[in-house]
């Protein structure tokens, strides 16, 4: 039988040697962060953002970010609640192909879309008899933005849909004949703060899109030149312009995972 004052010191010994493991990983994330906020003086500030390459990134990032968004929010958010709501055949799969974007590799994500909105690519022949041709454009940013980022909006909508209040949506069902008022009033307004997280993260990935849209849209100052796309460029021709631009997305990533993780404390309140 172990005496208590060895397990006490063991015991400690383990919170030490965890203390220094989260410290040691705090340190590594942190660190970084922090230095490059150093790289730049305050009064560099105003002129950075006064720079006509760093001024059109960013107007080109949030069009381009938005209207990727808007885009995902009309396509993800009926196709989670249809995924949360039915079943069939082949289900998963279907399931496993809306997910993949997540995990493939940017490259090649771009490659995917280049071969498949190419002039000689799987659709590209429909778009050149419209007299479109999408690769290099900003639409092209659009769509890859939106290829990379829609299905965290599709996996949060789904999340929501299936934690919902069966009792309710079927009472609800009963109460009223019409199911589209049923969706609007009653099983919409129960998701919305999983599907405004999803939102603000499926905006945030497309802020912060790089490979795929270097791949397939290409970089194209004031056309397809993103953020990510301009921090690549201004390290070797105006590197405080890249670090300005890098300053301005971690403060909207930092933004972004308070605001998701307010909305979720909420939403798990409300539930319990």
């Amino acid at each position: 039988m172990k005496h208590p004052l060895s397990e006490s010191l063991s015991d400690k010994f383990v919170l030490v040697v965890l203390g220094l493991i989260v410290l040691t990983y705090f340190l590594f994330v942190a660190l970084p962060i922090i230095g490059i906020f150093l790289k730049i003086e305050p009064n560099q500030v105003s002129a950075q953002l006064r720079n006509s390459a760093v001024i059109d990134a960013i107007e080109l990032s949030l069009l381009t970010s938005g209207t990727a968004t808007l885009i995902a929010f009309v396509l993800a958010v009926p196709t989670g609640y249809f995924m949360a709501t039915r079943d069939f055949r082949g289900k998963a799969l279907l399931d496993t192909m809306l997910d993949l974007p997540i995990l493939l590799p940017p490259a090649v994500a771009g490659i995917v879309l280049l071969y498949a909105f190419a002039p000689k690519g799987l659709l590209g022949p429909i778009f050149n008899k419209l007299g479109i041709i999408i690769p290099g454009t900003t639409l092209a940013v659009v769509i890859a933005e939106c290829f990379v980022a829609s299905p965290f909006l599709f996996r949060a909508s789904k999340t929501g849909f299936e934690r919902m209040d069966k009792d309710i949506i079927n009472s609800a069902k009963m109460l009223s004949g019409s199911r589209i008022r049923v969706f609007f009033t009653v099983t919409f307004p129960l998701t919305l703060n999983a599907i405004i997280s999803g939102t603000i993260e499926t905006w945030a990935r497309a802020m912060g899109e790089f490979g795929a849209t270097l791949m397939f849209a290409g970089n194209l100052p004031g056309i397809t030149q993103t953020m990510p796309l301009a921090i690549y460029i201004l390290l070797y021709s105006n590197p405080l312009g890249g670090v300005m631009l890098a300053i301005i997305l971690i403060i909207i990533s930092f933004s972004i995972l308070i605001v998701v993780r307010l909305l979720e404390r909420k939403r798990f309140r409300i539930q319990a």
